[in-house]
């Protein structure tokens, strides 16, 4: 009691508020967390994307792979801070974290494909973002008229299937991650299991207003990183698989790529430097996919934001909050694409950070921000992250994601729920977000209409929410009057 006392004195606020500053001993850790729930998401996407065009370390391009994902941090960074600080209309100014989007990888292989591959195909990439940006953007700037298709069941409908999109993403991680030949051994699920419980015992049994309370979630993965190091010296690093082909273990953390990256480096723009063979273009066959999904993603976001604000400050977001965080996730896209980076979005696993812990400080979250850039000048730091096993962080992603789920429940549950509203969550959740997140549902449907259902349930859901919310009559006795008749009768 007596330290918070000293810090209000000082001109201190408290992490739970969105304004104000807070102690650098207190901000910086807040802001880690931020960092490393989002650092690998943040650059699988265009791992997977260089991969797809053939743009790998094989064939020569090695100095560019290095550079787009040197820019995906930087861009990350710099698109936050706007987020949370605002240029005029651009930035909602709430505690979201921004960064590459998984959510576009569907259409984008299948862009590549239709594009031809190779640079060429990048480049084409990177015009359509460019569009489908500005469009976000504008878009955005007119959400406040279209509000009103966005009540508390619609956007908690909304949260709810982002959540329930997650959870399989949270576990793959806690597992080793997706693909790995020894997904599921009992190294990773130790070490998801080691971070798990410091995180609930640190957040539970430390005093609260610690740093070890509020932090939880960096100890956690900190106590699992070290884990993870010792058991690198300590345990045999490679295994053999069915075939008898020798492999290393996902738990391994290699330290080689820490040694091989480089201390500063200065970033590439599109066209210049390392980036000169990167040529923006302008193909049909690109700009009307991405763009499609580009209004996807500003649902989403409106999802993302929605769930922040319920999650993070016990409110329901306003319509300048909405307006400005689409305007910003639009725009941070197009700028990105000027550095060669996919489109950045919100990111909904630190969404779940923020539900889960309560921090909205915006000067602790703009702590992660300036890691985030710091990264992108100095490799090594980022290698750092980078080589963190999928295992220690799926240890904490498996609560925030969950945390994402419990917002969406408290948005549909401010108001009494009736038939009315039990028919759109039912509908919105059970046949939008079934056939949408089920493999092969959408198989036999035109193309464009599986590139925007097929793959991610939030979209389906979305729109079934928002449908049925205009169809369906206002008027409708909540189920607890409901309850109440039948107990008099």
């Amino acid at each position: 009691m007596k330290e918070t006392n000293e810090k209000k004195s000082a001109g201190y606020s408290s992490p739970y508020e969105f304004k104000g500053r807070i102690p650098l001993s207190q901000a910086i850790p807040l802001g880690l967390q931020h960092v490393m729930a989002m650092f690998i998401g943040n650059l699988t996407p265009l791992i997977i994307v260089m991969g797809v065009c053939g743009l790998t370390a094989d064939a020569g391009f090695s100095e560019l792979r290095t550079a787009l994902l040197q820019n995906a941090m930087i861009i990350a960074g710099i698109v936050t801070l706007v987020q949370m600080f605002s240029i005029g209309p651009v930035g909602g100014k709430v505690p979201i974290v921004m960064g590459t989007s998984s959510g576009f990888l569907g259409v984008l292989n299948n862009t590549v494909t239709a594009c031809g591959g190779g640079i060429i195909a990048y480049g084409a990439i990177m015009g359509a973002c460019l569009i489908g940006g500005i469009f976000e953007g504008i878009l955005g700037a007119f959400l406040k008229p279209l509000r009103k298709f966005f009540p508390p069941i619609v956007t908690g409908s909304v949260v709810i299937a982002i959540g329930l999109s997650l959870l399989g993403v949270g576990i793959n991680y806690f597992c080793g991650g997706s693909g790995k030949v020894d997904y599921g051994s009992l190294p990773n699920l130790f070490l998801g299991f080691v971070v798990l419980i410091v995180i609930v015992l640190l957040k539970h049994f430390a005093p609260q207003n610690s740093i070890f309370s509020s932090s939880a979630i960096l100890f956690g993965i900190l106590a699992g990183y070290i884990v993870a190091v010792i058991m690198t010296f300590v345990l045999p690093n490679t295994g053999v698989d069915a075939d008898g082909a020798k492999y290393t273990y996902s738990w391994v953390v290699n330290f080689s790529q820490v040694k091989d990256a480089a201390w500063i480096a200065i970033p590439s723009f599109m066209g210049f430097g390392t980036l000169s063979d990167v040529k923006m273009s302008f193909q049909a066959s690109a700009i009307i996919p991405i763009g499609i999904m580009f209004i996807v993603t500003a649902i989403e976001t409106v999802g993302d934001i929605s769930a922040c604000i319920e999650g993070g400050m016990d409110r329901e977001a306003t319509d300048t909050e909405l307006s400005g965080g689409v305007i910003c996730d639009g725009l941070g896209s197009a700028f990105a694409a000027f550095f060669g980076v996919l489109p950045n979005t919100s990111f909904s696993q630190n969404v779940g950070l923020v539900s889960m812990t309560k921090v909205v400080n915006r000067f602790a979250i703009s702590m992660g921000a300036i890691f985030l850039i710091l990264c992108g000048f100095c490799p090594k730091i980022g290698a750092i992250m980078s080589i963190m096993p999928q295992s220690v962080l799926g240890g904490a992603a498996v609560m925030m994601f969950a945390s994402i789920l419990i917002s969406g429940i408290q948005l549909i549950t401010k108001e009494p729920i009736g038939s009315r509203e039990i028919t759109i969550i039912s509908v919105a959740i059970g046949l939008g977000y079934g056939l949408g997140a089920t493999t092969g549902a959408t198989a036999h449907l035109p193309y464009y209409i599986q590139l925007i259902f097929g793959g991610s349930g939030i979209v389906p859901c979305s729109l079934a929410a928002i449908i049925l919310n205009i169809l369906l009559p206002k008027e409708s006795k909540s189920v607890r009057k409901m309850w109440d008749i039948d107990e008099e009768d």
